[in-house]
């Protein structure tokens, strides 16, 4: 906690003077472009990890990077997306999941969340994931099945957030895009999943062709 106390005065004294005018303008207002679906880890800091400034993201964190369907719970995270995509009008909605994620490692092994009960119903918004793993993923074993399983999930949570008639009516509209990405924790890459390709791919062959 000493850590945290220091970093407080040090962001006081010295690094809110030096972007003063940038908190000054965001005072009244924030106009994030880009909603941000990330996990709880602590190891996971989506403003360094894409090198962005307060009031550019809208994020949305918690454990398994999930979103539930339209209508199966009402809670934080439903509550938020609702906002950043109907009142704040994000662009973009990105969805990031990471390796070594203890959700996903939950879902290969419930038997882990027997005294975890509130973990484990949430985990439920992670059930297709898991069907889709058992089907087309039983030849895999270890570290293979963990990562497919974590690309996976990024999926399934893209397709939940269909689900939500702000999104789909956005998305009807072309106004709206969404995103799926893999972090590595260890490395630095982030893999990020290519809809005509239907595959994640390096991410600097998608952003040169986003940018071009």
């Amino acid at each position: 906690m000493e850590k945290v106390l220091q970093g407080l005065l040090k962001f006081q004294e010295e690094v809110f003077l030096q972007k003063k005018a940038l908190f000054s303008s965001l005072s009244g207002q924030q106009t994030p472009r880009v909603l941000f679906v990330t996990c709880s880890d602590s190891r996971i800091d989506p403003s360094l990890l894409t090198q962005t400034e307060p009031g550019e993201l809208f994020i949305i964190r918690n454990a398994g990077n999930l979103i539930p369907t339209y209508g199966a719970a009402i809670g934080g995270s439903t509550a938020t997306l609702e906002y950043g995509v109907s009142v704040l009008q994000v662009k973009d909605i990105i969805v990031c999941g990471h390796t070594d994620c203890g959700a996903m490692k939950a879902l290969l092994h419930p038997e882990k969340l027997q005294d975890l009960p509130a973990v484990k119903a949430w985990l439920q918004h992670a059930d297709t994931t898991v069907r889709i793993v058992k089907d087309h993923y039983a030849h895999l074993q270890g570290d293979e099945l963990f990562a497919a399983t974590i690309r996976e999930n990024v999926l399934v949570q893209l397709d939940h957030l269909k689900t939500h008639p702000a999104i789909a009516s956005r998305l009807r509209k072309g106004n709206l895009r969404l995103h799926g990405w893999v972090y590595s924790i260890g490395t630095g890459d982030v893999w990020v999943y290519d809809w005509e390709k239907k595959d994640f791919v390096n991410p600097r062959e998608h952003i040169q062709t986003q940018l071009a």
